[in-house]
């Protein structure tokens, strides 16, 4: 169930579509991007369809549908149908499955880890994906922030970490460049849809999982080493990765994540330095 019309947005009965007939709208998921669940008719027959318009600053729905096109990859969306320059907005059909925010909800006797080995094993195969693709788009993330942005918060023993340990090469592959549980759908205990390849391109093998393992305000899994080990023996069955350089990018990303939260997040966050920083 999506919620309901929560911000303005376009019109998408406007868009200007060309093999697909929007009859109804059904929610609005949350996104940063206008997205849209829907009915329409595609190939004569009443389908039901996200629709992803081109919103924030820095959408890539080009990349996007370039990506899945040369994938050929069954976990992908289904493309039906797209404006003419590949620009605007996208149209998929809608898979079948649940995050495992939902399916996990408290995650009492970490259920989580019923579902992690295939997580990890997953994001290992898509890494392993060959072909002539763009590089990944410079983010902030990748970047270290200023010695004053961690005075402020009182980590200057990050700061120092960060700076002393920085990679000096990356091991570089495709990479989805959004692998986390909100991108990923669920059916019966096995992965049935990888959404969002807006942020995909060659990039940061040790980067990717590391975003795949952080955790988001509110998750309720992947909180404990034990799900981290088993999330990364998954990978491990498929690909090889440096411990080492996840341990590092997780570290850089909290760094990030940590203001996005409230006292008892910062308090995972600071726990998770004392424990990987030393």
């Amino acid at each position: 169930m999506h919620p309901a019309k929560w911000r303005e947005r376009i019109d998408p009965f406007e868009l200007e579509y060309h093999h697909f007939g929007l009859t109804e709208i059904l929610g609005y998921p949350h996104a940063g991007n206008d997205v849209f669940h829907a009915k329409g008719i595609y190939q004569q027959q009443e389908t039901e369809v996200y629709i992803k318009v081109a919103r924030q600053q820095g959408a890539d729905i080009k990349r996007e549908i370039d990506t899945i096109l040369k994938l050929n990859l069954e976990l992908a969306p289904e493309i039906i149908d797209y404006d003419q320059n590949r620009e605007q907005f996208v149209v998929t059909i809608a898979r079948q499955g649940e995050r495992l925010s939902m399916l996990l909800n408290q995650n009492k006797d970490k259920k989580s880890m019923d579902y992690l080995f295939e997580y990890g094993q997953t994001l290992a195969m898509l890494h392993q994906t060959q072909g002539n693709f763009k590089n990944v788009k410079d983010r902030r993330f990748f970047h270290i922030p200023s010695k004053e942005y961690f005075r402020e918060l009182q980590l200057e023993e990050v700061y120092h970490y960060l700076v002393k340990h920085k990679p000096e090469r990356e091991n570089r592959c495709f990479c989805h460049g959004d692998f986390h549980y909100a991108n990923i759908l669920w059916k019966e205990k096995h992965i049935s849809a990888i959404l969002d390849f807006e942020l995909s391109g060659m990039g940061n093998r040790e980067f990717d999982i590391a975003w795949a393992l952080i955790v988001r305000p509110g998750q309720r899994f992947l909180l404990t080493e034990e799900e981290i080990r088993e999330f990364l023996r998954g990978y491990a069955s498929e690909g090889t990765f440096q411990e080492d350089l996840v341990r590092y990018y997780m570290v850089l990303i909290y760094s990030f994540f940590y203001k996005m939260g409230e006292t008892e997040y910062q308090d995972f966050v600071r726990s998770f330095f004392q424990q990987n920083i030393r």
